[in-house]
């Protein structure tokens, strides 16, 4: 019968490994139908928690169950969270935001992006943000890929005289990047492939494309930025729910209902719903930049454009979201 109470000990406290000395002998009591006594069965639990001196505590057998002393009464504090912030990133401009989404260099259209560029610089903007899938990071997807087309040495050297070009041609302007869909294939690989340096910031995006260098500023988790009073997403963060809608700002607006602008799904839209207090939301979706027709979607509802948000004092924006045609910026 001593055995099998010892027994029993050791599994309730197994059990309940935080629970109380005497609420442990109180439930030991119930399950020996009385055997033992209350004080009795409290000392047998505090002996299997090591809590009846050193002397004892070295003969122990029961080392794995032991814990520290505590008072009596005493209550467990909540254990700490490990959750991070996840916080907006704000540019702080006042003036003209130049977007661009959804490059893919090595992918890229040269004739629309250069239509773009040309307009951000007639318009003078006082900062560039690149609004995810800047990259494309085809050799590393989990998709199906052609073998021929698989070189990603080529890819991040393309990648990088992208951003130097842009710097280039916006040597004044605040310059920010933001991870895209594509872009964060790079740590979904890291994860996969070489998980031990994975966290190592060597092997940060922005260190493999000289952010630093650049001066460009890296926006990663898919953390909204703010332009003025205007969230701005990729178009990825929202999931899925809402694949191809007829009108992709429409569709932002029915998963957020809320004012958002967003790259993403290649195509420029536009869409306003007044509440009934007569507060305005009004959703944009830029068109993108890259190959119109790559080999996984020939066929589609793309279009080639850019945007250019410009954000008042009081945090009011004007937003022009534009089109590329033939080279040719389109404003309706």
């Amino acid at each position: 019968m001593d055995d099998r109470i010892t027994e029993m000990v050791r599994e309730l406290i197994r059990k309940h490994p935080n629970a109380p000395a005497r609420t442990l002998a109180r439930r030991l009591v119930e399950d020996v139908n009385g055997a033992l006594t209350l004080e009795q069965a409290r000392s047998r639990i505090r002996s299997i928690l090591g809590l009846k001196g050193e002397p004892r505590r070295k003969q122990s057998h029961d080392k794995p169950l032991h814990r520290p002393p505590r008072k009596a009464g005493e209550r467990l504090a909540m254990p700490p969270s490990q959750a991070e912030p996840w916080l907006p990133f704000d540019l702080g401009i006042v003036g003209k935001v130049g977007i661009l989404s959804d490059i893919h260099v090595p992918y890229h259209d040269e004739t629309a992006l250069r239509a773009a560029v040309d307009h951000l610089q007639a318009e003078k903007v006082d900062c560039l943000l690149l609004n995810g899938d800047w990259a494309d990071f085809y050799s590393i997807s989990r998709h199906e890929k052609n073998p021929k087309h698989r070189n990603f040495k080529n890819e991040l050297h393309a990648g990088r005289e992208l951003l130097k070009w842009l710097r280039q041609e916006f040597p004044d302007a605040r310059f920010v990047a933001k991870l895209g869909n594509h872009e964060e294939r790079w740590a979904s690989w890291l994860w996969q492939h070489a998980p031990e340096i994975s966290d190592d910031p060597i092997m940060g995006i922005d260190n493999w494309y000289g952010f630093h260098n650049l001066g460009i500023d890296l926006v990663a988790d898919k953390r909204i930025i703010l332009a003025g009073a205007l969230p701005i997403l990729h178009g990825h963060e929202k999931g899925n729910g809402i694949s191809s809608p007829v009108n992709q700002a429409r569709g932002a607006f029915m998963r957020l209902h809320h004012t958002v602008l967003e790259g993403h799904g290649h195509r420029t839209s536009t869409h306003s719903e007044p509440d009934m207090m007569g507060r305005e939301t009004v959703c944009f979706s830029t068109g993108c930049l890259c190959d119109m027709r790559p080999a996984y979607a020939r066929l589609n509802k793309w279009n080639h454009g850019a945007a250019v948000v410009h954000v008042h004092a009081d945090r009011t924006f004007d937003v022009e979201n534009f089109r590329i045609q033939a080279g040719k910026v389109r404003q309706s």
